[in-house]
């Protein structure tokens, strides 16, 4: 949390992943954080598993892309061994999975995820999303998903204002030890708009022409 910076667009949900992070399990169950991409989901996501671990003290805290959830199934699935994969993650104090669209059209996993969730939600373990899209967009998941995903906190981080990008590039020039005049701070954060891989990209290529 300590290198995120906070603005006016992504400030809610700053402070409900600070909430989670805090009291696992108690605030926000689940959390669905949503946004384009490059803007900080991620980010926000880690924080709260890292503070869970480091600060909370919990001892099974999962992160991974539903990719990743996909792949583990099927891997357990071909050796036969179920059992082991829904112990794992069905007894996790904090599960976070990120780039939930991707269970779109894949129907044993989502089924896995539902008895899964159900099953951490009832013992009041914290559940953690993030997706490019609102629940209700994602038509292509099972609608008893989507209304589970509805049923805790949603909040969205979207584009970066100004004055938050010219606060992330002032950051990252401090971290890297760079004397960046305040002039083109400015005018990178002006032309660098959409996200910030699009900004680092950009402030990137002007420390390494300059230098």
């Amino acid at each position: 949390f300590s290198t995120f910076i906070v603005g006016g667009g992504n400030q809610f949900a700053h402070a409900a992943a600070r909430a989670v992070a805090e009291s696992p399990g108690k605030n926000y169950n689940p959390l669905f954080i949503y946004g384009g991409v490059g803007l900080g989901k991620t980010h926000l996501i880690n924080a709260i598993g890292h503070e869970a671990v480091v600060k909370q003290g919990c001892k099974s805290v999962f992160y991974l892309s539903s990719e990743s959830f996909t792949n583990e199934l099927i891997s357990h699935l071909r050796r036969d061994r179920m059992d082991e994969f829904k112990r794992k993650y069905r007894q996790a104090d904090v599960l976070i999975l990120d780039d939930v669209q991707f269970l779109s059209r894949r129907e044993r996993t989502q089924e896995e995820f539902f008895h899964t969730f159900n099953a951490l939600y009832t013992f009041n373990r914290q559940i953690v999303l993030a997706s490019d899209r609102h629940p209700q967009e994602l038509v292509t998941l099972e609608e008893r998903l989507r209304s589970r995903f509805e049923g805790g906190l949603v909040v969205d981080i979207p584009m970066l204002e100004y004055e938050t990008r010219v606060a992330i590039l002032e950051m990252w020039a401090q971290e890297r030890g760079s004397k960046v005049p305040h002039s083109v701070i400015e005018m990178v954060a002006e032309r660098a708009r959409n996200n910030i891989r699009e900004l680092e990209g950009v402030f990137n290529q002007v420390l390494a022409k300059a230098h």
